[in-house]
């Protein structure tokens, strides 16, 4: 018999990308406060909320997005992160604009 996670895994891959997209809005509304794959340590990053298993911090996946690099860009110069790690990351900058925002200013002005 199939696994739970197994299960979810052949229906997501039934699902269009919009169906997708509420599903993980679902998820991260669960999960309340807590972003699977983004992590902060004060000794990593100075603090800075960062993807888990690499020290790149959320905020400049960000900068660079806006400044146009693309997804598959990201994933071609950063060759450890996922396309479920920008995912991640992006659902936590839109869970956290302020913070997002500020971190930003400050490694700028710096």
């Amino acid at each position: 018999m199939m696994d739970h996670l197994a299960q979810i895994e052949v229906l997501l891959s039934q699902l269009s990308e919009g169906e997708k997209a509420r599903v993980l809005q679902w998820i991260v509304r669960e999960l309340g406060d807590a972003f699977p794959g983004i992590d902060s340590d004060s000794l990593v990053s100075g603090g800075d909320p960062c993807v888990v298993r690499t020290r790149i911090p959320v905020w400049l996946l960000v900068q660079l997005r806006r400044q146009g690099t693309t997804e598959a860009d990201l994933l071609r110069n950063y060759p450890v992160l996922r396309s479920e790690d920008l995912t991640s990351a992006w659902a936590f900058a839109r869970a956290h604009p302020t913070d997002i925002e500020a971190q930003i200013a400050e490694h700028e002005a710096a």
